[in-house]
């Protein structure tokens, strides 16, 4: 058996890719032989159990969302710990990156981290008043000088490995995607959720699926969805999530008059409600030009629902050779006519949906699972 104590800044209730990496690794890995302990933060209505370890922390300034671990009983809990596994992963570079570091180079332990976020495409977006050029090379500074300490790194994507060796990271890098538990998504039926949010039936809907960031580009979404009615009035436009950008895009919506076809409904519970979502939808639309990976584009092709969207960055690996996949034009004008000429055709929107679930085979959890496992042992 291989112990891995992994330490995050984020996790479940929190939701967001990172969060969902986690727990879907975690629930497979046991059957490869490999028993992982969490670290992450409290959030005061946590759950608990024996696997994870929850640390006290308080709310981060300007953001409801997150938690700031309390670097004291943070460090003392991984010293304890430590010692008892094999091998620590690091899921993020706040704290977590350096309470980690720390504890593994302490007890001798080798220390890998997952690269999940992109700063160089993320940090601007929240520290507009300072020049771009600047942020991005701090972050390739912060991102360099992280990497460089680890003994191995895990990216989700190759078109991340390349950017980080760009950036002058030199330690070994392996491309490993998160997968995702196909069968939840296989079986989902569509009806009970247009049923719920009174969508009719018969009416050509596209979905987004995602935290509503400015990074994830969604306004592009919504002015692409305006140039689609023009082909699919009856069109509907559906963005799924919460997060900093959602008072900005309701007031685009407001601006271009959208309200009738274009809703926000908030998180969906992963389990239940989000797979018949996908499923509702007639394709999924997305335009973020930084993701590490897309896991949502997997989970919509599980629901055998085709995707419109950008190639770029980590969506290039999911995007590449895909059948049920058609890439997006980085133009608002061209791209919402790709959604139009989709949502007006539903047959071929079918059609595409079960080559796409075929697609997503690739993407297994348990084959992913494989994957780490194997990757945990060649550090030791």
């Amino acid at each position: 058996m291989t112990r891995v104590l992994m330490v995050s800044d984020v996790f479940f209730p929190r939701i967001n890719g990172v969060s969902t990496s986690i727990d879907t690794f975690q629930q497979c890995l046991s059957a490869e032989g490999v028993e992982v302990t969490l670290v992450a933060p409290d959030y005061g209505n946590s759950t608990h159990h024996e696997r994870l370890v929850r640390i006290p922390a308080k709310p981060v300034p300007n953001d409801p969302e997150d938690r700031l671990m309390r670097w004291k009983q943070l460090n003392q809990t991984l010293q304890q710990l430590a010692p008892e596994h094999d091998v620590v992963h690091i899921q993020t570079p706040f704290l977590a990156h350096y309470a980690g570091l720390k504890a593994a180079r302490a007890h001798g332990k080798p220390v890998v981290a997952t690269y999940h976020t992109l700063f160089e495409e993320y940090l601007y977006h929240y520290v507009p008043w300072v020049p771009s050029a600047w942020m991005k090379g701090l972050a390739r500074s912060f991102s360099r000088k992280q990497c460089n300490a680890l003994n191995a790194l895990i990216v989700p994507s190759t078109a991340m490995r390349q950017r980080l060796g760009d950036y002058g990271v030199n330690v070994p890098m392996q491309v490993i995607p998160t997968g995702i538990p196909l069968q939840r998504f296989h079986e989902a039926s569509g009806l009970p959720f247009r049923q719920a949010h009174q969508i009719e039936a018969d009416r050509p809907l596209s979905l987004f699926v995602g935290r509503v960031a400015h990074e994830k580009n969604i306004d592009f979404l919504i002015k692409a969805h305006q140039v689609a009615l023009k082909q699919c009035p009856q069109a509907l436009l559906l963005i799924t999530g919460e997060g900093p950008a959602l008072p900005d895009l309701h007031g685009l919506v407001a601006q271009l008059g959208l309200q009738d076809s274009v809703r926000f409904i908030g998180y969906l519970d992963r389990q239940h409600t989000l797979p018949q979502a996908y499923a509702a939808a007639d394709v999924f639309v997305f335009a973020s030009r930084t993701e590490t990976q897309g896991l949502v584009l997997i989970e919509a092709m599980a629901s055998a629902t085709p995707v419109l969207a950008l190639s770029i960055m980590g969506t290039q690996d999911i995007m590449r050779d895909a059948p049920g996949c058609i890439t997006g034009v980085d133009d608002v004008q061209t791209f919402g006519q790709q959604m139009g000429k989709l949502l007006n055709n539903r047959p071929h929107c079918h059609d595409l949906g079960l080559a796409a679930r075929d697609t997503s085979l690739r993407w297994s959890d348990q084959a992913l699972a494989a994957r780490l496992a194997n990757f945990y042992r060649q550090q030791l």
